[in-house]
């Protein structure tokens, strides 16, 4: 997966998980933190994918 493509995919899972949080069911509310943070991981990802290729391109 290309790193754009995780970053998109993170972002989406930012907003679903933070949705999630504001449900009044406790199960729905911890799975949308386990969303967010699944989120952030994805979107460190793509971040990380970037500043490798930045690097490799430069040597």
């Amino acid at each position: 997966m290309g790193s754009t493509k995780d970053k998109v995919k993170g972002k989406a899972n930012e907003v679903v998980g933070k949705a999630k949080q504001a449900s009044d069911k406790p199960s729905t509310r911890a799975e949308g933190r386990m969303q967010e943070r699944k989120g952030e991981a994805q979107q460190l990802k793509g971040k990380v994918k970037d500043n490798i290729k930045d690097r490799v391109d430069r040597t």
